[in-house]
């Protein structure tokens, strides 16, 4: 680790811990939740993210194929059509293309999630992007807050 930000920027941290947290009790369901900061975390590098979504994941019940098949999800007959939108706006909101999300990709969403849903969505891609950052920045080591966070429980050490 390279610095230790929670100790540096105590309310900063804080504050964005707690927003981040409101995010769990918002209309996007837990397995959702799981998948997309899953996969925004790979498409960062964000191997601290990476390790503590699977686990996370798993604790909630998730399969180990599914979390597997995150990656190539497209190609996955694993996902159901709600999981695919919800991957495909994580995936483009991550890596926004220099002409702004598409009408056809929103539409598509919207043929799955409500507007709340994605207004809620959105602010869930937005807070996993920024964890990705920080822990990128500073080197956190993967499985390094397993304690802290109650992620031993996935029995994936």
């Amino acid at each position: 680790m390279r610095v230790d930000y929670q100790k540096l920027s105590p309310e900063p941290f804080r504050k964005f811990l707690e927003f981040t947290m409101t995010l769990n009790h918002s209309s996007i369901e837990d397995s959702i939740r799981d998948l997309v900061q899953l996969r925004v975390s790979q498409l960062n590098g964000c191997a601290f993210c990476v390790d503590m979504h699977v686990k996370h994941a798993t604790i909630h019940g998730e399969r180990a194929l599914r979390l597997h098949h995150v990656a190539i999800w497209r190609e996955s007959n694993l996902f159901s059509p709600r999981e695919r939108a919800c991957l495909a706006w994580a995936e483009v909101l991550t890596q926004i293309p220099a002409q702004g999300v598409a009408d056809d990709l929103y539409e598509r969403v919207r043929t799955q999630l409500s507007e709340k849903e994605i207004s809620d969505l959105t602010f869930s891609v937005m807070a996993i992007n920024a964890w990705n950052r920080v822990n990128i920045a500073f080197h956190i080591e993967p499985g390094s807050a397993d304690k802290a966070y109650g992620l031993e429980k996935a029995n994936l050490s």
